[in-house]
């Protein structure tokens, strides 16, 4: 086994082991009432460049869809996304919208070409690390 594989191997299996964390994201809640804390902010009072964040980094996203976190929305898993990714019949776009659709990520992802690079960057190395 080559080293490069072993240590892409490696890096795979830790992203794994961190996945719960990502997508068992909970909502904050009042210890004294176990209530839902309202964190709702007026994107009118907050600078531009603060209301253009997505809620997963782009690894997180694609590696949500990998994972199988955006099966309800219609993108497969493992290697069925990659086939599906290469032969071109899902995009980087297709991933992106079902992570908006599952509220992972922001709207504003569509139009943030680096957010779009970075998704499409993880699909294209899940894809070249998986053929080994």
């Amino acid at each position: 086994m080559k080293l490069v594989t072993l240590i892409n191997s490696a890096f795979i299996v830790a992203s794994i082991a961190f996945i719960h964390g990502i997508a068992g994201a909970q909502t904050a809640t009042n210890n004294d009432n176990n209530q839902p804390i309202n964190t709702a902010i007026n994107s009118k009072n907050l600078p531009n460049h603060l209301t253009k964040t997505s809620y997963l980094k782009p690894f997180n996203a694609a590696f949500l869809a990998y994972q199988g976190g955006l099966e309800d929305q219609g993108i497969p898993s493992g290697s069925a996304l990659i086939t599906q990714y290469q032969t071109g019949n899902l995009s980087t776009l297709d991933v992106v919208k079902a992570a908006i659709k599952a509220n992972k990520v922001s709207p504003e992802a569509l139009n943030n070409s680096a957010y779009l690079s970075g998704v499409e960057s993880q699909l294209t190395s899940f894809a070249r690390y998986t053929s080994y």
